[in-house]
């Protein structure tokens, strides 16, 4: 497939509103990919996890242990309707997911077609609708029914450098509970959103609000709220939600267990105010100086890319492999602005990168 071919395909996929609340959309996106490998070769295995659709690719009747497996996401955030209108304006290609990553997931997906009989040794191509709300359903899942690999490239786009290491996350709530009162008599309550807001206060003191890119652990207050609707009332009830991202080493909460990271929040929390952590998962890293980490770069370098490493502040499913002591990085086309209201490919990088994806993979056989 050529690019103009490979843009038209592009374009069909991004049109797909394929977020999380839409289960035939999701369904749609992977059938579109999955209809690029229509060939008797290959075998698809299909899994459901929660009502998400997911699919493993790979010549021959068997499973095997993969030397590597391509990992590719079809779910993207949501988007007004104008974003899955996709549109080509000079070099770049915007729309829903174009960055985020289907244009990368399109790429992988045709290196897989052309290269996977011919392979010396066994290749995978794992398709997943669910890596925008935790990945637990498709990469974890697979993992869990016994998918396992050497080495995992991930697609999310890098601008063709190699992602060795992503953030892990914490999930949690501070929930507050205090007495309510009359305002006017502010000594019989006692106000819950005051409580909240000082151990806020504790929590942001140990974790500053980032003002300039660091690597270290950050924490984000995505709301506040209160059941109270009256003014003149003390609240009794208010509750905050945060989003924690951590970074391998982390002394606090790398490696720590959900109750681990509960006890870790509640030194911030004043009298009255209790975390309850939902979800944590760790962080990713991979061993810059192993074979395949090395075989990338070098390909990425002979496209004319510098091929440097690079870390991500966000979280990625290769830690589901991470933690499984598989190594797995991120690597994947160029653009901007995933997420938001202009996101774009940049198509200028489409073909180096299947180059030096296939340049990679055939090396590896050598």
């Amino acid at each position: 497939m050529d690019l103009d071919s490979l843009l038209v395909t592009a374009r069909r996929l991004l049109a797909v509103p394929s977020t999380a609340d839409r289960p035939g959309d999701l369904r749609e996106a992977l059938e579109l990919v999955l209809g690029l490998l229509a060939d008797d070769s290959f075998t698809v295995e299909r899994f459901v996890s929660n009502g998400k659709p997911s699919a493993l690719v790979y010549p021959g009747p068997r499973r095997p242990r993969f030397r590597v497996v391509l990992n590719a996401h079809l779910d993207v955030v949501p988007a007004p309707p104008h974003q899955f209108r996709p549109r080509l304006e000079g070099t770049r290609l915007y729309g829903r997911g174009a960055h985020d990553m289907k244009v990368s997931a399109l790429v992988e997906t045709l290196v897989f077609r052309e290269l996977a009989g011919a392979l010396p040794y066994p290749i995978g191509l794992q398709l997943v609708t669910d890596e925008e709300v935790g990945g637990l359903d498709g990469t974890a899942h697979q993992i869990d029914q016994g998918v396992t690999a050497d080495f995992v490239v991930i697609g999310e786009q890098s601008g063709l450098r190699v992602v060795t290491d992503s953030k892990g996350m914490v999930s949690a709530n501070l929930r507050a509970n205090g007495l309510g009162a009359h305002s006017a008599y502010q000594w019989l309550g006692d106000n819950a959103l005051l409580k909240l807001n000082r151990s806020l206060g504790a929590l942001l003191e140990r974790y500053p609000v980032a003002t300039e890119e660091a690597w270290r652990t950050t924490v984000n207050v995505a709301r506040i709220e209160t059941s109270n609707t009256a003014r003149n009332q003390v609240p009794d009830q208010a509750e905050a939600w945060l989003d924690i991202r951590f970074p391998a080493g982390d002394p606090d909460l790398d490696g720590r267990t959900e109750q681990e990271v509960t006890a870790h929040l509640a030194a911030f929390c004043a009298p009255g105010v209790v975390p309850v952590v939902t979800h944590v998962a760790p962080p990713h890293h991979a061993d810059p100086e192993r074979p395949e980490v090395l075989g990338l770069r070098r390909a990425a370098r002979n496209q004319g890319y510098d091929g440097a490493l690079l870390r991500k502040h966000g979280a990625a499913d290769g830690r589901f492999y991470y933690r499984r002591g598989i190594d797995a990085v991120i690597f994947g086309i160029g653009g901007d602005g995933q997420h938001g209201p202009e996101e774009y490919a940049d198509i200028t990088t489409i073909e180096p990168y299947r180059r030096a994806l296939r340049e990679f993979l055939t090396d590896l056989g050598s």
